[in-house]
């Protein structure tokens, strides 16, 4: 019987430190860094290690996406708790979670990189296009107003814009622009 030291598996640790990885690497050098190689060796965790996890570049990329998406659903749902209004609560929390990750450096960067895969990579943009569709569904009884659309694509655009680094509106306007977009949800 061997003796030989056997690390205990924690697949979850596991897949959520490849995680880490390539969002590190795609946020300091862009997404063509994150090969499978880069993230096994800056991961310190064996090629089939990782091929165990992620069987593909693809799959990878996919499984950063699903990661961030589930964050941005969390976010989501934590500003609709925290709103006592059923009208366009979950417009309004869409808009403050987006918002909120200007706050957040290193989720914007993982953001950033992950739009840019969402703009070529169709497979993705239909993913992407999914999660809108069946938010959509879900809350049409609260949130399908033309008023809640407009707030949801402006959210989409400063979103983007802060993604870029692109606005130069000073944080009062940016404050008196957040607001109105508040108040077309309650209409």
């Amino acid at each position: 019987m061997s003796t030989a030291h056997h690390r205990k598996k924690q697949p979850l640790v596991v897949r959520r430190q490849l995680l880490e990885v390539a969002a590190r690497l795609a946020s300091e050098k862009g997404m063509v860094a994150v090969t499978l190689d880069a993230v096994s060796g800056a991961s310190g965790i064996s090629k089939g290690g990782l091929l165990h996890h992620f069987p593909s570049k693809n799959a990878l990329l996919e499984a950063l996406f699903d990661s961030l998406i589930a964050q941005l659903d969390a976010a989501i749902e934590e500003a609709m708790r925290a709103d006592p209004l059923p009208h366009g609560r979950f417009t309004r929390g869409y808009l403050h979670a987006c918002l909120a990750l200007r706050d957040k450096p290193q989720e914007t960067r993982d953001w950033a990189q992950v739009t840019m895969v969402l703009l070529s990579e169709p497979h993705l943009r239909q993913r992407w296009h999914d999660w809108v569709r069946e938010r959509s569904e879900e809350y049409v009884g609260t949130d399908s107003s033309v008023d809640a659309a407009i707030v949801r694509l402006a959210t989409d655009g400063l979103w983007l814009a802060d993604l870029l680094g692109s606005s130069d509106m000073d944080e009062s306007a940016r404050a008196k622009l957040v607001e109105r977009l508040i108040e077309l949800t309650r209409l």
